[in-house]
């Protein structure tokens, strides 16, 4: 008998001491492995960056140089491609942030009718492939009139880009304003504070961190997108068609160059934000 309450006693220090070693050593390297998978094309990327390929091809390692980082686009086109980029996911972020924060305050905030719909259109675009909406629009935009009345441009990705922004920024700052207390806002209004000035005031500080992590998120799903860029951009061209069009012929240095600076800006405005949100917190 004593033996057996010896064994039972051993039983449950076991068990916990197995667990300590899951939760020390097994979890951390399953995040460990998790975020290296999701971090080597990006490896790839800036390793390649500095590669000295022979010809146009650049798919073999050969030898390092920094002559690309020195000139970024040289490569006929390139800086073109990436302009336009830039200036249809800023234009894109700053409309679709404003009017997706706006249709959030409205869905959070009023009660009307047509507000279950309303939440139904709302989701469609996150929910649809995005060849079903590139092919969509397409045809929205042929319909509309034969060229020159209405051509495929930047002007129609633009508005691609911020049909499809929309939907990720009213969900994100929905997020924000679920978790907002409403009796900060009252207590304003009881002090004296007009609608406008509790707005200001009060509610947009608590939900600044949600809408920039909205415009974040705008902003890198306008850049990225190639499928209803395509579809809608006509003969201009953006730098993931850039890159597709390359692919054919070899992909020049350059681009894994303009890719790697991407995604360093990126992730410092990323690091800005979370700077930002703990500050905040702690005000």
């Amino acid at each position: 008998m004593t033996a057996v309450a010896a064994t039972a006693a051993k039983a449950p220090a076991l068990s916990v001491s197995v667990r300590r070693l899951l939760d020390r050593y097994v979890l951390r390297l399953y995040v460990i492995l998790a975020v290296a998978y999701l971090m080597l094309p990006i490896v790839v990327i800036a390793l390649f960056s500095v590669n000295d390929p022979i010809g146009r091809s650049n798919f073999a390692w050969r030898a390092f140089t920094l002559d690309h980082w020195l000139s970024p686009f040289g490569v006929p086109g390139l800086f073109d491609a990436v302009a336009t980029s830039l200036r249809v996911a800023f234009l894109s972020t700053l409309i679709a942030t404003t009017l997706g924060t706006l249709i959030a305050l409205a869905l959070v905030r009023y009660q009307f009718r047509g507000a279950g719909s309303a939440n139904l259109l709302i989701f469609l675009p996150m929910a649809t492939p995005e060849i079903v909406l590139g092919a969509s629009l397409l045809t929205m935009f042929v319909s509309i009139g034969e060229p020159p009345f209405f051509p495929l441009s930047e002007f129609t990705i633009l508005i691609a880009h911020i049909m499809f922004n929309i939907s990720f920024v009213v969900v994100t700052v929905r997020a924000r304003l679920a978790g907002l207390d409403r009796n900060l806002e009252e207590a304003a209004m009881d002090l004296g504070a007009n609608e406008w000035t509790t707005f200001w005031k009060v509610t947009f500080p608590l939900i600044l961190p949600g809408i920039v992590a909205a415009a974040l998120l705008a902003f890198s799903l306008s850049i990225d997108d190639f499928v209803i860029t395509n579809f809608t951009a006509g003969r201009t061209v953006t730098f993931p068609m850039f890159i597709w069009g390359s692919y054919r012929i070899g992909i020049p240095p350059q681009v894994n160059v303009i890719g790697t600076l991407i995604f360093l800006i990126a992730v410092g405005l990323v690091a800005l934000s979370v700077v930002f949100q703990r500050r905040s917190a702690r005000a």
